[in-house]
């Protein structure tokens, strides 16, 4: 076992290394592949050798992935296989294998789940739900500001750091996933917010302001995710949104109200910080549904 622990973490630092996969990913591919090889294990008769990963047959991966479907979602199988099938392409490339074992394992068909998103309007009633006669009341505002006009992760908007900004030119540079740069444009609206804010609200907030942070928490020091998500819910409840709301619902929104409003798909790749534009896709799904409802409801033959 300790042979193939010791791949298992090779493997993963070539997925870091080359690709710039996130400590999450890693985890995640970490996790499916332990316990693969778990699996594995309890299948060995007592008294016989455990087979080893590089060994195992498509039969194999294909009784694990079967035995799984009773008590896992099926997508959470199809993230495991995805995870198998990069460790054993990688095996491949490095000839430790002569042939791919999940080259004839059925893969299951995975339907796309929509994200969940506001229409414009409620979007709208969001943005305005934050109390501007306050400093923490504007910063949320700038905040959401940004969130929506610029499509970012709430992870990329609570780090960013103030010399992260050129106003005049009006754009952002974001550290995505991957430490990934992108330059992302804001927007008028985004700008007048954070010009506001950048003259009123960040100076009262903070007692140093050489700190880096754009958006200061608690010690001037930047909030965390799970601070700012709970803003939203507050300013969800006053703006009387009863959806069910993620930390992404904004950037669900963004994308999908740039599809809406005709923009190319991948653009909106680009904005999104995706590396592979079938992520953006799950987008025109949700465009698509939204049409979809609308032909439905306004159409006479709908």
């Amino acid at each position: 076992m300790t042979d193939d622990n010791g791949l298992v973490e090779r493997f993963l630092d070539t997925l870091w290394l080359e690709r710039g996969a996130s400590d999450n990913t890693l985890d995640a591919y970490r996790s499916d592949l332990q316990a693969w090889r778990h699996w594995l294990s309890a299948q060995t008769s007592e008294g016989a050798a455990i087979v080893p990963l590089l060994s195992a047959s498509s039969q194999q991966i294909q009784a694990f992935c079967d035995s799984r479907r009773e008590s896992h979602a099926l997508r959470s199988t199809a993230r495991l296989l995805s995870a198998l099938r990069r460790f054993y392409r990688w095996s491949l490339a490095e000839g430790m294998i002569e042939s791919d074992p999940l080259h004839e394992v059925r893969l299951p068909r995975v339907i796309p789940s929509l994200p969940g998103t506001l229409d414009e309007d409620e979007v709208e009633r969001l943005l305005q739900a934050p109390d501007l006669d306050t400093a923490i009341g504007l910063r949320d505002r700038t905040m959401l500001e940004v969130l929506y006009g610029a499509g970012l992760r709430i992870s990329e908007l609570v780090n960013l750091s103030v010399d992260a900004l050129n106003l005049r030119q009006g754009v952002v540079r974001v550290v995505g996933k991957g430490d990934r740069e992108r330059l992302v444009p804001l927007g008028e609206e985004a700008c007048d917010w954070l010009s506001r804010w950048l003259s009123t609200g960040r100076p009262a907030m903070m007692t140093d302001q050489t700190r880096p942070a754009l958006f200061p928490g608690r010690q001037d020091k930047a909030m965390t995710r799970q601070t700012f998500w709970h803003r939203i819910r507050h300013h969800s409840v006053t703006a009387s949104i009863d959806k069910p709301l993620s930390p992404h619902t904004l950037r669900h929104a963004f994308a999908t109200h740039l599809l809406n409003h005709g923009a190319n798909l991948r653009v909106v790749q680009l904005l999104l910080g995706h590396r592979d534009l079938s992520t953006t896709q799950i987008y025109t799904h949700v465009a698509q549904a939204r049409l979809e409802r609308l032909h439905a409801e306004h159409h006479p033959r709908g």
